[in-house]
């Protein structure tokens, strides 16, 4: 189905790998094929305003250029624009052992039979040429950034800031496909996503939910607080799964970003409504344990995703608080444009339900210019160890280092 999809200039595929929680909403998603497209949030309330059909898409970070009037100067190697949505031409959904397609102007019955009758010639090889990593940020300057960062929070201009530092590569000639597959299949995990816009494509696999809305209600669910795993050795993972659980500064971390995601519900919310159904959820994933909170609202009549998008974007987890600050400070720190990167991909239902992932644990290339790109970073409080937090960076990127081996 995906190298089917992958024939079109715009394809979006949602895989939540089978993981079963209380918010469950699809197991697997594919968009394929453009009518109509929306890089406005003008058009884009348009057609949510005046039509009753599937939206696919994205919002990049820069997008928090248009919400707070800022700008962004740092070097971006991918291309992404800051918003782009569509509505697709065909939508597959699977459940269990369901197959749902929809489609305008297409037969069902013959898409589904094109993609049986697909030969994938699935290479072993996920890269076709050789690739050298590089940093944008050596180690000794994050650690001097991490230095400048606890500074303004002793100051009080800030009292967590996310930081995230660039991996990039370039002549990569890469088998997207493939590169999505070994991803997934080194770290599963209930947000994943491929996404090909024409000449750029996102390889995405994300632990973490944006937003959702089902019918009034709205949930986010931040996470901040992260520990290693051991998979050789139950045990010692149960402890090291209870160390994050009582360390306070991953909840110190974690209640900062509930409260700032509180903060934003309340704007688009009803008076007393907002409230933190879960607080220091521990879950388990297959590089890390991480500390997940649950925060919920019921929606003000008349609300729809860009009223949404515009009080809570960008999510608290990939910013830090107070979050017009913090972005000016990481504009003046980072050395990348994070691109879609502490974005958000995901769909929007006809019955105007929807569902946003936060885009992390991601690789970004850009294939006309053979260029690749991933991100990584953390969320810096005055009690962080640079060295620490360095080591946590690249914890995360564990899974992309190990597929562009």
């Amino acid at each position: 189905m995906l190298d089917w999809a992958n024939q079109f200039n715009i394809c979006i595929f949602l895989d939540n790998h089978q993981y079963q929680s209380e918010h469950h909403s699809v197991e697997c998603l594919l968009a394929v094929n453009a009518i109509k497209s929306f890089t406005t949030t003008n058009t884009l309330k348009h057609f949510l305003t005046n039509e009753n059909d599937w939206l696919f898409g994205h919002v990049a970070y820069d997008f928090k250029n248009e919400i707070y009037n800022l700008t962004s100067a740092n070097s971006d190697g991918i291309g992404f624009q800051e918003i782009c949505f569509f509505q697709p031409q065909t939508v597959i959904e699977l459940k269990q052992q369901e197959v749902i397609i929809s489609c305008i102007d297409e037969n069902p019955q013959n898409i589904f039979e094109d993609i049986l009758k697909l030969i994938t010639h699935n290479s072993q090889y996920t890269i076709l040429n050789s690739i050298h990593l590089k940093q944008k940020i050596s180690k000794q300057t994050y650690i001097e950034i991490i230095k400048k960062i606890r500074e303004h929070i002793l100051r009080g201009d800030c009292y967590e800031l996310n930081f995230c530092m660039e991996f990039f590569a370039e002549n990569v000639l890469l088998n997207t496909i493939n590169a999505y597959n070994k991803l997934v299949n080194i770290s599963p995990v209930p947000f994943a996503a491929y996404y090909k816009l024409n000449d750029k494509f996102l390889l995405c696999a994300s632990p973490e939910r944006y937003i959702q809305k089902k019918d009034n209600s709205i949930i986010s669910q931040p996470i901040k607080g992260t520990h290693k795993r051991d998979l050789q050795n139950n045990l010692y993972d149960e402890i090291l799964k209870q160390q994050l659980q009582k360390s306070e500064k991953d909840k110190s971390e974690n209640v900062m970003v509930v409260d700032l995601v509180r903060n934003d519900l309340s704007k688009i919310c009803k008076q007393g409504s907002v409230a933190v159904n879960e607080l220091f959820g521990v879950y388990t994933f297959p590089q890390v344990h991480q500390l997940i909170s649950t925060v919920k609202g019921e929606l003000k009549n008349d609300i729809d995703f860009v009223d949404v998008l515009k009080a809570t974007f960008p999510m608290g987890s990939m910013t830090g608080a107070p979050k017009l600050k913090v972005m000016q400070l990481t504009e003046q720190y980072e050395q990348s444009k994070r691109g879609l990167y502490s974005g958000t991909i995901g769909y929007i239902k006809p019955n105007k339900d929807f569902d946003f992932n936060v885009v992390i644990r991601s690789i970004q290339y850009n294939q006309s210019k053979k260029y690749l790109s991933f991100q990584v970073g953390g969320g810096i409080t005055f009690n962080s160890n640079a060295e620490e937090e360095y080591e946590e960076c690249l914890l995360k990127a564990s899974a992309i280092m190990q597929v562009l081996q």
